[in-house]
């Protein structure tokens, strides 16, 4: 019994010590993850078409899977910053686990007041699916999935606004 104890303690740290797909991290866009000299996996985002230079956005990748995608909890790393659009646009650096399927939704919380607000807010996601009412602003997974490779992976997002 004692073997087999031991056994499963040490299967038990190997688990805990891998890092998952799942696990959530809030991170800072630092874009030197994204640099030529970046070894990856990391997606480089260019985020276009804000309606204002006002509020915060938030920005988040997910596994690509019915499962995880947009599921409260489920999304890998996450940026949270003021919306500072230059001309219109803000650039983001999310590092991804290993190359694979992954999708990334952006939000525009225009009056910054951390509630999604459907006639004001601006949303968009990885390979620019459109929203509308029909979807409740929600495209499915098999419309905003792409490949990440093992280096950096570049795509743009476009808002979109009810």
């Amino acid at each position: 019994m004692l073997k087999f104890a031991s056994g499963l303690l040490t299967v038990g740290a190997l688990i805990a010590s891998t890092p998952a797909l799942s696990q959530r991290q809030e991170i800072g866009n630092d874009m030197s993850r994204c640099a030529a000299s970046a070894r990856g996996p990391a997606v480089l985002v260019d985020v276009s078409g804000f309606a204002s230079g006002t509020g915060n956005v938030r920005i988040q990748s997910y596994p690509a899977t019915k499962a995880a995608w947009l599921a409260k909890g489920e999304w890998i790393n996450r940026i949270e910053t003021g919306a500072r659009p230059a001309s219109g646009a803000m650039r983001f650096c999310l590092p991804v686990p290993q190359p694979g399927r992954y999708a990334i939704a952006v939000r525009h919380d225009r009056n910054g007041n951390g509630k999604t607000d459907i006639s004001q807010d601006g949303g968009g996601f990885s390979n620019n699916p459109s929203i509308n009412i029909f979807n409740l602003g929600k495209p499915g997974v098999e419309k905003a999935a792409f490949h990440a490779g093992p280096g950096v992976t570049r795509i743009s997002i476009k808002l979109q606004y009810m």
